[in-house]
């Protein structure tokens, strides 16, 4: 019986009043199939774990549903490490305006979210498996996302060759932010960014508010003509910084 119990997913709560906040009432119903498809099928399939379903709303949906307000309207996004397709899918559900690239390298990750995306008659949405590398060259976005997927300075290595002249790295971060800013001045110098720009998600709409990121070029007229050169040199800087702090490590 206790083996069969902790096989058992946890009950998905029902949705807390702050998703009227921050969803259309007619993407709601979406929203609440993409939840019972993440709180079971989600977590057989170990996409999520089974401790995150008491607070899938909260920790997961919402924030996710907020960072679409940073969205300019009519964008192109790609989410990069996609996983189960936050906040890729959450942002395809919360605004049918965007048109969504979901880039994720694990073969049973992608397989799930054509599955749900199919489901959810989500046709804003497609998936890509390999990593954000293998599309660089090839497509540039309006807006590249990502949540809990690296620290600054290498998600800028990720991130930057994908975003348009006139585009935007917008990622949820959380309080450690201001650090991640400070340890990548020089991929940030590299790549010609602007100063990035923190922005309070959710404040006012979600129980659990969160920060994100916004990097954008310093100078959109170069953006094109140096991004193979930027992308070279941010990888390099990236890859010496993390060795150094593994060295510092004691």
């Amino acid at each position: 019986m206790n083996d069969v119990s902790r096989e058992t997913p946890p009950a998905l709560p029902e949705p807390p009043a702050a998703v009227q906040g921050v969803f259309a009432s007619a993407r709601i119903p979406l929203l609440r199939a993409y939840a019972e498809s993440l709180a079971t099928d989600g977590v057989v399939r170990g996409l999520i774990g089974p401790r995150e379903v008491p607070r899938l709303w909260d920790r997961h949906l919402l924030n996710c549903g907020a960072l679409a307000g940073l969205m300019p309207e009519g964008s192109s996004v790609a989410d990069i490490g996609s996983g189960a397709g936050l906040p890729g899918l959450v942002l395809a559900i919360a605004r049918p305006d965007l048109t969504l690239t979901l880039i994720e390298p694990l073969l049973r990750r992608t397989v799930y979210l054509q599955e749900i995306a199919d489901q959810l008659g989500l046709d804003n949405v497609t998936v890509i498996r390999g990593r954000a590398e293998s599309v660089h060259g090839k497509e540039r976005f309006d807006v590249v996302t990502s949540r809990a997927v690296a620290p600054l300075e290498r998600l800028l290595t990720w991130s930057m060759p994908l975003v348009a002249a006139e585009g935007a790295l917008i990622a949820l971060k959380g309080s450690a932010i201001t650090e991640e800013i400070e340890e990548a001045r020089s991929v940030l110098s590299a790549f010609g960014c602007a100063e990035p720009e923190v922005v309070p998600v959710g404040e006012g709409l979600i129980p659990e508010p969160t920060l994100a990121v916004r990097v954008c070029w310093a100078d959109p007229s170069r953006a094109g003509r140096l991004m193979k050169v930027e992308s070279q040199s941010g990888r390099r800087k990236a890859n010496g910084a993390a060795a150094r702090r593994r060295q510092r490590r004691p």
